[in-house]
Protein backbone atom coordinates (compact mmCIF):
# COMPACT_ATOMS: atom_id res chain seq x y z
CA UNK A 1 0.00 0.00 0.00
CA UNK A 2 0.67 3.49 -0.64
CA UNK A 3 3.53 4.91 2.53
CA UNK A 4 1.61 7.56 4.82
CA UNK A 5 4.82 10.13 3.72
CA UNK A 6 3.29 9.86 0.15
CA UNK A 7 -0.04 10.69 1.34
CA UNK A 8 1.16 13.32 3.03
CA UNK A 9 2.98 14.90 -0.01
CA UNK A 10 -0.22 15.07 -1.75
CA UNK A 11 -2.29 16.70 0.63
CA UNK A 12 0.74 19.36 1.34
CA UNK A 13 1.12 20.18 -2.63
CA UNK A 14 -2.87 20.60 -2.23
CA UNK A 15 -2.76 22.89 0.52
CA UNK A 16 -0.04 24.66 -1.28
CA UNK A 17 -2.04 25.29 -4.69
CA UNK A 18 -5.19 26.05 -2.41
CA UNK A 19 -3.06 28.95 -0.76
CA UNK A 20 -1.00 29.81 -4.03
CA UNK A 21 -4.81 30.74 -5.40
CA UNK A 22 -6.33 32.09 -2.78
CA UNK A 23 -3.76 34.99 -2.89
CA UNK A 24 -3.32 35.27 -6.46
CA UNK A 25 -0.07 33.62 -7.31
CA UNK A 26 1.23 32.28 -9.92
CA UNK A 27 -0.31 30.94 -13.41
CA UNK A 28 -3.79 30.31 -12.32
CA UNK A 29 -5.13 28.20 -14.82
CA UNK A 30 -2.43 25.86 -14.64
CA UNK A 31 -2.69 25.59 -10.55
CA UNK A 32 -6.33 25.19 -11.05
CA UNK A 33 -6.08 22.63 -13.50
CA UNK A 34 -3.74 20.97 -10.85
CA UNK A 35 -6.51 21.61 -8.26
CA UNK A 36 -9.44 20.26 -10.28
CA UNK A 37 -7.15 16.90 -11.11
CA UNK A 38 -5.89 16.38 -7.06
CA UNK A 39 -8.95 17.76 -5.28
CA UNK A 40 -10.91 13.55 -5.59
CA UNK A 41 -6.95 12.32 -5.00
CA UNK A 42 -7.07 14.45 -1.26
CA UNK A 43 -10.68 13.37 -0.85
CA UNK A 44 -9.94 9.62 -1.21
CA UNK A 45 -6.54 10.16 0.87
CA UNK A 46 -8.36 11.73 3.69
CA UNK A 47 -11.33 9.09 3.88
CA UNK A 48 -8.73 6.82 4.14
CA UNK A 49 -6.68 8.53 6.76
CA UNK A 50 -10.14 8.75 8.94
CA UNK A 51 -11.02 4.90 8.63
CA UNK A 52 -7.65 4.58 9.90
CA UNK A 53 -7.61 6.71 12.46
CA UNK A 54 -11.17 4.96 13.47
CA UNK A 55 -9.77 1.64 13.41
CA UNK A 56 -6.88 2.80 15.47
CA UNK A 57 -9.22 4.51 18.03
CA UNK A 58 -11.47 1.31 18.63
CA UNK A 59 -8.77 -0.91 18.79
CA UNK A 60 -7.39 1.58 21.89
CA UNK A 61 -11.38 1.25 23.09
CA UNK A 62 -10.93 -2.13 23.78
CA UNK A 63 -8.61 -1.37 26.76
CA UNK A 64 -11.37 0.56 27.90
CA UNK A 65 -13.55 -1.73 30.15
CA UNK A 66 -16.68 1.13 30.04
CA UNK A 67 -16.16 0.94 26.08
CA UNK A 68 -15.24 -2.38 25.09
CA UNK A 69 -18.83 -3.06 23.44
CA UNK A 70 -19.07 -0.24 21.98
CA UNK A 71 -15.78 -1.36 20.29
CA UNK A 72 -16.54 -5.05 19.35
CA UNK A 73 -19.48 -3.64 17.76
CA UNK A 74 -17.91 -1.15 15.57
CA UNK A 75 -14.36 -2.46 14.90
CA UNK A 76 -15.14 -5.63 12.68
CA UNK A 77 -17.62 -3.11 10.50
CA UNK A 78 -14.66 -0.52 9.99
CA UNK A 79 -12.11 -3.56 9.44
CA UNK A 80 -14.27 -4.93 6.71
CA UNK A 81 -14.59 -1.21 4.91
CA UNK A 82 -10.63 -1.04 4.98
CA UNK A 83 -10.07 -3.30 1.57
CA UNK A 84 -12.94 -1.21 -0.08
CA UNK A 85 -10.83 2.14 0.92
CA UNK A 86 -7.88 1.05 -0.25
CA UNK A 87 -8.83 0.18 -3.47
CA UNK A 88 -10.62 3.24 -4.42
CA UNK A 89 -7.13 5.47 -2.95
CA UNK A 90 -5.01 3.41 -5.42
CA UNK A 91 -7.60 4.20 -8.05
CA UNK A 92 -7.37 7.58 -7.94
CA UNK A 93 -3.71 7.62 -7.63
CA UNK A 94 -3.13 5.66 -10.98
CA UNK A 95 -1.29 7.26 -13.87
CA UNK A 96 -3.51 9.31 -15.91
CA UNK A 97 -3.87 9.75 -19.02
CA UNK A 98 -3.32 13.30 -19.42
CA UNK A 99 -5.48 12.98 -23.04
CA UNK A 100 -8.57 11.25 -21.29
CA UNK A 101 -10.63 14.75 -20.41
CA UNK A 102 -9.94 15.72 -24.58
CA UNK A 103 -12.68 15.49 -27.11
CA UNK A 104 -12.13 12.77 -29.92
CA UNK A 105 -11.79 12.33 -33.28
CA UNK A 106 -14.07 9.56 -34.92
CA UNK A 107 -13.31 7.65 -37.71
CA UNK A 108 -15.58 4.40 -38.92
CA UNK A 109 -14.25 2.57 -42.73
CA UNK A 110 -15.95 -0.36 -44.04
CA UNK A 111 -13.34 -3.35 -44.24
CA UNK A 112 -14.23 -6.77 -45.18
CA UNK A 113 -17.58 -7.74 -46.58
CA UNK A 114 -17.96 -5.44 -49.19
CA UNK A 115 -21.72 -4.00 -49.22
CA UNK A 116 -22.40 -5.60 -45.86
CA UNK A 117 -19.33 -3.70 -44.56
CA UNK A 118 -20.65 -0.12 -45.52
CA UNK A 119 -23.86 -1.05 -44.01
CA UNK A 120 -22.34 -2.43 -40.85
CA UNK A 121 -20.35 0.83 -40.77
CA UNK A 122 -23.30 2.72 -40.89
CA UNK A 123 -25.41 0.80 -38.18
CA UNK A 124 -21.70 1.77 -35.60
CA UNK A 125 -22.39 5.34 -36.54
CA UNK A 126 -25.83 5.10 -35.45
CA UNK A 127 -24.65 3.69 -32.10
CA UNK A 128 -21.78 5.78 -31.84
CA UNK A 129 -24.06 9.07 -32.08
CA UNK A 130 -26.91 7.86 -30.21
CA UNK A 131 -24.38 6.99 -27.40
CA UNK A 132 -22.96 10.98 -27.60
CA UNK A 133 -26.35 12.45 -27.43
CA UNK A 134 -27.26 10.12 -24.11
CA UNK A 135 -23.94 11.50 -22.90
CA UNK A 136 -25.09 15.55 -24.00
CA UNK A 137 -21.94 15.55 -25.98
CA UNK A 138 -21.60 17.34 -29.21
CA UNK A 139 -21.36 15.01 -32.67
CA UNK A 140 -20.08 16.87 -35.55
CA UNK A 141 -19.83 15.47 -38.75
CA UNK A 142 -16.28 16.28 -40.67
CA UNK A 143 -16.57 13.30 -43.97
CA UNK A 144 -19.40 11.16 -44.95
CA UNK A 145 -19.00 9.29 -47.61
CA UNK A 146 -21.67 6.93 -48.84
CA UNK A 147 -22.65 4.33 -51.08
CA UNK A 148 -25.52 3.78 -53.22
CA UNK A 149 -27.27 0.88 -50.95
CA UNK A 150 -26.68 3.75 -47.93
CA UNK A 151 -23.94 2.39 -46.41
CA UNK A 152 -20.76 3.99 -45.77
CA UNK A 153 -17.29 4.17 -47.37
CA UNK A 154 -15.67 6.44 -45.21
CA UNK A 155 -16.80 8.29 -41.80
CA UNK A 156 -15.27 11.19 -39.49
CA UNK A 157 -16.64 12.98 -36.92
CA UNK A 158 -15.40 15.62 -34.01
CA UNK A 159 -17.19 14.43 -30.51
CA UNK A 160 -17.00 17.42 -28.40
CA UNK A 161 -17.78 17.13 -24.35
CA UNK A 162 -16.53 16.28 -20.89
CA UNK A 163 -14.16 13.47 -20.61
CA UNK A 164 -15.01 11.99 -24.34
CA UNK A 165 -11.57 9.90 -24.83
CA UNK A 166 -11.65 8.26 -21.65
CA UNK A 167 -15.13 6.70 -22.54
CA UNK A 168 -14.40 6.03 -26.26
CA UNK A 169 -10.99 5.31 -26.42
CA UNK A 170 -11.72 1.49 -26.14
CA UNK A 171 -13.76 1.39 -29.34
CA UNK A 172 -10.67 1.71 -31.49
CA UNK A 173 -10.08 -2.15 -33.27
CA UNK A 174 -11.84 -4.09 -35.95
CA UNK A 175 -15.88 -4.73 -34.84
CA UNK A 176 -17.44 -7.74 -36.89
CA UNK A 177 -21.05 -8.49 -37.63
CA UNK A 178 -22.07 -11.59 -38.03
CA UNK A 179 -26.28 -11.67 -39.99
CA UNK A 180 -28.15 -12.66 -42.92
CA UNK A 181 -27.54 -9.61 -45.11
CA UNK A 182 -30.68 -7.96 -46.70
CA UNK A 183 -29.52 -8.65 -50.15
CA UNK A 184 -29.25 -12.35 -48.95
CA UNK A 185 -32.12 -14.75 -50.77
CA UNK A 186 -30.99 -17.89 -49.54
CA UNK A 187 -30.73 -17.05 -45.56
CA UNK A 188 -27.44 -17.77 -45.11
CA UNK A 189 -25.58 -15.75 -41.92
CA UNK A 190 -22.60 -13.54 -43.49
CA UNK A 191 -19.38 -12.33 -41.72
CA UNK A 192 -18.33 -8.58 -42.18
CA UNK A 193 -16.05 -5.87 -40.50
CA UNK A 194 -15.19 -2.36 -39.73
CA UNK A 195 -12.67 -0.49 -38.34
CA UNK A 196 -13.43 2.23 -36.18
CA UNK A 197 -10.21 4.74 -34.54
CA UNK A 198 -10.67 6.97 -31.73
CA UNK A 199 -8.05 9.63 -31.46
CA UNK A 200 -7.42 12.11 -28.77
CA UNK A 201 -8.12 15.47 -30.18
CA UNK A 202 -4.88 17.22 -30.07
CA UNK A 203 -4.09 20.79 -28.73
CA UNK A 204 -1.62 23.61 -30.58
CA UNK A 205 1.38 22.67 -28.36
CA UNK A 206 1.34 18.86 -28.90
CA UNK A 207 2.06 18.99 -32.84
CA UNK A 208 3.72 21.59 -34.96
CA UNK A 209 3.39 21.40 -38.81
CA UNK A 210 6.09 22.64 -40.45
CA UNK A 211 4.36 24.32 -44.00
CA UNK A 212 6.84 22.97 -46.20
CA UNK A 213 5.56 19.18 -45.22
CA UNK A 214 2.12 19.38 -46.56
CA UNK A 215 0.48 20.14 -49.88
CA UNK A 216 -2.88 21.40 -49.91
CA UNK A 217 -5.59 20.50 -53.04
CA UNK A 218 -8.46 21.85 -53.50
CA UNK A 219 -11.31 19.98 -55.18
CA UNK A 220 -15.02 20.03 -56.01
CA UNK A 221 -17.21 19.06 -53.20
CA UNK A 222 -19.60 15.86 -53.55
CA UNK A 223 -22.34 13.89 -51.83
CA UNK A 224 -23.90 10.67 -51.92
CA UNK A 225 -23.52 8.56 -55.04
CA UNK A 226 -21.37 11.59 -56.63
CA UNK A 227 -24.20 14.05 -56.73
CA UNK A 228 -22.23 17.80 -56.29
CA UNK A 229 -23.51 19.79 -52.91
CA UNK A 230 -22.43 22.63 -54.74
CA UNK A 231 -20.62 23.73 -58.02
CA UNK A 232 -17.55 25.37 -56.23
CA UNK A 233 -13.80 23.88 -55.87
CA UNK A 234 -14.59 24.22 -51.94
CA UNK A 235 -13.11 20.92 -50.50
CA UNK A 236 -10.19 20.85 -49.28
CA UNK A 237 -7.15 17.92 -49.60
CA UNK A 238 -3.84 17.82 -47.20
CA UNK A 239 -1.50 15.25 -47.83
CA UNK A 240 0.98 15.51 -45.12
CA UNK A 241 4.48 14.90 -47.45
CA UNK A 242 6.64 12.94 -44.68
CA UNK A 243 4.01 10.39 -43.07
CA UNK A 244 1.77 10.05 -46.33
CA UNK A 245 -0.99 10.93 -44.41
CA UNK A 246 -3.92 12.54 -46.51
CA UNK A 247 -7.31 14.69 -45.07
CA UNK A 248 -10.29 15.45 -46.52
CA UNK A 249 -13.03 17.88 -45.46
CA UNK A 250 -15.80 18.52 -47.83
CA UNK A 251 -17.69 21.87 -46.42
CA UNK A 252 -19.38 24.17 -47.89
CA UNK A 253 -16.94 26.69 -46.88
CA UNK A 254 -13.07 26.50 -47.59
CA UNK A 255 -11.64 28.51 -45.24
CA UNK A 256 -13.54 26.42 -42.56
CA UNK A 257 -12.17 23.10 -44.54
CA UNK A 258 -8.89 23.93 -43.90
CA UNK A 259 -9.21 24.93 -40.33
CA UNK A 260 -11.18 21.21 -40.10
CA UNK A 261 -8.54 19.17 -41.66
CA UNK A 262 -6.02 20.84 -40.52
CA UNK A 263 -7.34 19.62 -36.92
CA UNK A 264 -7.91 16.17 -38.08
CA UNK A 265 -4.35 16.12 -39.17
CA UNK A 266 -2.73 17.03 -36.56
CA UNK A 267 -4.94 14.83 -34.18
CA UNK A 268 -3.85 12.24 -36.11
CA UNK A 269 -0.24 12.75 -36.01
CA UNK A 270 -0.43 13.21 -32.40
CA UNK A 271 -1.80 9.84 -31.93
CA UNK A 272 1.17 8.45 -34.19
CA UNK A 273 3.21 9.86 -31.71
CA UNK A 274 1.26 8.62 -28.82
CA UNK A 275 1.24 5.39 -30.39
CA UNK A 276 5.60 5.37 -30.30
CA UNK A 277 5.31 6.38 -26.88
CA UNK A 278 3.34 3.76 -25.98
CA UNK A 279 5.23 1.29 -27.68
CA UNK A 280 8.16 1.91 -26.40
CA UNK A 281 6.92 2.26 -22.90
CA UNK A 282 5.06 -1.12 -23.21
CA UNK A 283 8.21 -2.72 -25.14
CA UNK A 284 8.82 -5.34 -22.25
CA UNK A 285 5.37 -5.83 -20.66
CA UNK A 286 2.22 -7.46 -22.01
CA UNK A 287 -0.49 -5.90 -24.18
CA UNK A 288 -3.22 -4.51 -22.03
CA UNK A 289 -6.91 -3.30 -23.09
CA UNK A 290 -6.42 -0.55 -25.59
CA UNK A 291 -3.67 -1.49 -27.44
CA UNK A 292 -4.19 0.79 -29.92
CA UNK A 293 -3.61 -1.99 -32.65
CA UNK A 294 -6.60 -1.34 -34.86
CA UNK A 295 -5.74 -4.49 -36.98
CA UNK A 296 -7.37 -6.14 -33.53
CA UNK A 297 -10.78 -7.62 -33.89
CA UNK A 298 -12.00 -6.48 -30.51
CA UNK A 299 -15.91 -6.91 -30.72
CA UNK A 300 -18.25 -9.12 -31.94
CA UNK A 301 -21.86 -8.52 -33.57
CA UNK A 302 -24.06 -11.73 -33.61
CA UNK A 303 -27.68 -10.77 -34.73
CA UNK A 304 -29.12 -14.24 -34.59
CA UNK A 305 -28.27 -14.99 -30.99
CA UNK A 306 -28.54 -11.03 -30.00
CA UNK A 307 -25.42 -10.88 -28.37
CA UNK A 308 -22.55 -8.76 -28.20
CA UNK A 309 -18.74 -10.15 -27.40
CA UNK A 310 -16.13 -8.17 -26.81
CA UNK A 311 -12.98 -10.68 -26.87
CA UNK A 312 -10.63 -8.74 -25.19
CA UNK A 313 -12.02 -8.81 -21.51
CA UNK A 314 -14.44 -12.10 -22.77
CA UNK A 315 -17.64 -10.18 -21.93
CA UNK A 316 -20.80 -11.30 -23.45
CA UNK A 317 -24.07 -9.06 -23.58
CA UNK A 318 -27.19 -10.82 -24.98
CA UNK A 319 -29.14 -7.61 -25.59
CA UNK A 320 -27.63 -6.16 -29.05
CA UNK A 321 -30.46 -4.36 -30.24
CA UNK A 322 -30.00 -2.22 -26.88
CA UNK A 323 -26.35 -1.49 -27.98
CA UNK A 324 -26.90 -0.85 -31.21
CA UNK A 325 -29.35 1.72 -30.25
CA UNK A 326 -26.26 3.12 -28.01
CA UNK A 327 -26.57 1.72 -24.98
CA UNK A 328 -22.91 1.31 -24.40
CA UNK A 329 -22.69 2.02 -20.37
CA UNK A 330 -21.73 -1.50 -19.09
CA UNK A 331 -19.68 -2.37 -21.80
CA UNK A 332 -17.41 0.84 -21.08
CA UNK A 333 -17.70 0.10 -17.45
CA UNK A 334 -16.12 -3.30 -17.86
CA UNK A 335 -13.54 -2.40 -20.27
CA UNK A 336 -12.40 0.94 -18.21
CA UNK A 337 -12.45 -1.26 -15.15
CA UNK A 338 -9.76 -4.10 -16.91
CA UNK A 339 -7.86 -1.72 -17.46
CA UNK A 340 -7.77 -0.12 -13.83
CA UNK A 341 -7.09 -3.42 -13.12
CA UNK A 342 -3.99 -4.18 -15.24
CA UNK A 343 -2.71 -0.34 -14.10
CA UNK A 344 -3.07 -1.41 -10.39
CA UNK A 345 -1.44 -5.03 -10.79
CA UNK A 346 1.29 -3.22 -12.78
CA UNK A 347 1.52 -0.66 -9.80
CA UNK A 348 1.21 -3.51 -7.13
CA UNK A 349 3.96 -6.17 -8.81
Amino acid sequence: MITEDTLQQIIQRFEFIEAQMSEGLGDIAKLAKEYSDLRPVVEEVRAYQTLLRDISDAEAMMDDPHMRELAAEELPMLRAALPKAEHDLQLTLLPKDEADARPAILEIRPGTGGDEAALFAADLIRMYQRYVEAQGWVFDVIEHQTTELGGVKEFVAHIKGEGVFAKLKFESGVHRVQRVPSTESGGRIHTSAATVAVLPEAEDVDIHIDPSEIRIDTMRASGAGGQHVNTTDSAVRITHLPTGLIVVSAEKSQHRNREIAMQVLKTRLYDLERARVDGERSANRKSQVGSGDRSERIRTYNYPQGRMTDHRIGLTLYRLEQILQGDLDEMIEALTAEAQAALLAEMNG
